[in-house]
């Protein structure tokens, strides 16, 4: 299905030279192991963004090596943005991004889905009433209960397909690497439970608004959804019942971090404060002793029932709390927020995840003063990251997890066309151990190399390159008959990539020319050391 013109599209390739592709895949596995390095070439926002200077300019990198880190993946398309504005633009704009308009195409098929155009809180309650009709009829009409399970699945389809194409297709790449960020850093298994229907909802209305927001108005809204309440079990908590669960996660892996200096109390304190908040699927309000009902208070499936609530004063971080309902957890938001340990652990992980496994401590330090002085600014940290020499120093050497790799694959092979079906892609996350959603401890997705640099997932990685060399016809089988023969990947005929190749090492250049065919170079070209980092 074409977005607009086709971009050099390669020809029907003839079948690899199966001695010749295996001679230079042994080739370049060796070299994965090394990096390669190449020669240069809306929310709470308390302050503005410096003015746009010329640090990347000066740094004398090449926009491929910007767009590889700042983007799901650089394409020719984003490279005519870049040469269009200069690359210390670009960035200021990515940094400023928050409202997207996507190709037509693409917003047709987000725009069809359920979870777009069926509100959450009424789609919600009419699947507890499927669950528990269906639970009433275990054991003499099990097909009711499957129908409630593929129900789940379907929603959770479409919230991992809709992110995967906006990442594609988004021209504001930074904001969606940022909200698979925070989705990773908010952790939702989709296994328990209900979660697999609530995804959706707790990327589009708690990550990402805030992704490129303020850090206090992201932690709150992950703190008010039911998704984080059920995922961590904080709506059995309330008072003489006592769950710590979510209250741990929070300061150990939302906020402060491990070891970071409180104590076994605080986080005991911190549960009493979320005593009384969790999910309420059912439209019912529940009754109260008099005096209570003006502290009840409901925001969609999320209820704070002040009759499970801790009204005693509590003693958080040095802080005294006084015990008066929902606006405790506010107040503890604040606290947390505004904590050194916030700064420097939220700074590190930042820090990982764009620079290296190891920053300096002098980068995250400097982060961590921005986020103070800005009461926890997103962009204004990032800036000072993406501003340091640290930054520019490391492009092109960071290991690639497996959705960077993938995307920067389809960025890359398919610029120009639309993707109708995200089910291979999300087959690939799920062979290479990436499933989105998928990660059953609360922690998220690793991001060091360590994780995913093994033969095992490298073997895994060349089996893609393989199969993506001759093109993905299911990419673009949808529901409707497709009349067009679906396109080849874009990359052995295409000069923008011929000429990009030409910043490879002596040694992947050496391997691409013994190709022997274009699907063969695909093959070769998606395997190699240079698309395994960023």
């Amino acid at each position: 299905m074409p977005m607009n013109p086709p971009l050099n599209r390669p020809p029907n390739a003839p079948p690899l030279h199966r001695r010749s592709f295996c001679a230079g895949l042994a080739c370049l596995l060796a070299a994965c192991a090394a990096p390669s390095v190449r020669p240069p070439s809306g929310e709470s926002i308390n302050q503005p963004l410096p003015p746009v200077g010329n640090t990347l300019t000066k740094a004398g990198i090449t926009s491929e090596q910007l767009l590889n880190r700042l983007t799901w993946g650089n394409n020719f398309s984003a490279t005519l943005q870049v040469q269009a504005i200069g690359m210390d633009r670009y960035l200021d704009q990515q940094l400023r991004g928050r409202y997207a308009i996507l190709p037509t195409a693409v917003q047709a098929q987000i725009n069809a889905m359920s979870i777009s155009q069926q509100a959450f809180e009424p789609m919600m309650r009419e699947l507890e009433v499927r669950r528990i009709t269906a639970e009433q009829q275990k054991g003499v009409d099990d097909r009711l209960r499957k129908e409630y399970q593929q129900e789940l699945n379907r929603l959770a389809r479409e919230a991992a397909s809709r992110s995967l194409l906006r990442s594609i297709y988004s021209p504001n790449q930074l904001q969606e690497q940022m909200t698979w960020f925070w989705m990773n850093h908010f952790n939702i298994h989709s296994g328990k439970h209900n979660l697999r229907a609530m995804l959706g909802d707790f990327e589009e209305h708690a990550i990402r608004p805030h992704a490129l927001g303020n850090f206090r108005d992201l932690l709150r809204a992950t703190v008010m959804h039911p998704a984080m309440l059920r995922y961590l079990d904080n709506e059995h908590n309330a008072v003489n019942h006592i769950n710590e669960n979510y209250a741990r996660e929070l300061m150990e892996l939302h906020t402060m971090g491990v070891n970071s200096g409180y104590t076994q109390s605080d986080v005991q304190e911190l549960a009493r404060v979320l005593t009384g908040l969790g999910v309420n699927q059912s439209s019912d309000i529940p009754k109260l002793k008099p005096g209570l009902e003006k502290l009840y208070v409901r925001q969609g499936l999320t209820e704070f029932h002040p009759h499970r609530h801790d009204f005693g004063d509590k003693h958080l971080l040095g802080i005294n709390i006084q015990g008066k309902g929902l606006s405790e957890v506010d107040e503890v938001i604040r606290l947390l927020c505004k904590q050194p340990a916030t700064a420097h652990y939220i700074s590190h992980k930042l820090a990982v995840f764009w620079v290296s496994d190891t920053p300096s401590e002098a980068l995250v330090t400097a982060m961590a003063g921005s986020f103070l002085r800005s009461d926890g600014n997103i962009p204004l940290t990032l800036r000072t990251m993406f501003d340091s020499t640290e930054f520019t120093a490391s492009l092109g050497k960071k290991f690639k997890d497996p959705i960077h790799y993938m995307l920067s694959a389809i960025r890359l092979a398919y610029d120009g066309s639309v993707i109708v079906n995200t089910a291979p892609m999300l087959n690939w996350l799920t062979m290479m151990g990436e499933t989105l959603n998928g990660r059953q401890t609360p922690d998220g997705y690793s991001m060091a190399e360590s994780a995913w640099a093994s033969p095992g997932q490298m073997a895994v990685r060349f089996d893609l390159a393989k199969a993506m060399s001759g093109g993905s016809p299911g990419l673009f089988k949808g529901d409707a008959p497709v009349k067009d023969k679906p396109p080849l990947p874009a990359l052995a005929s295409s000069h923008y990539v011929n000429q990009w190749s030409k910043q490879f090492s002596p040694s992947t250049q050496d391997i691409l020319k013994q190709a022997a065919s274009p699907q063969e170079w695909n093959a070769l070209f998606l395997a190699s050391p240079e698309m395994m980092r960023h």
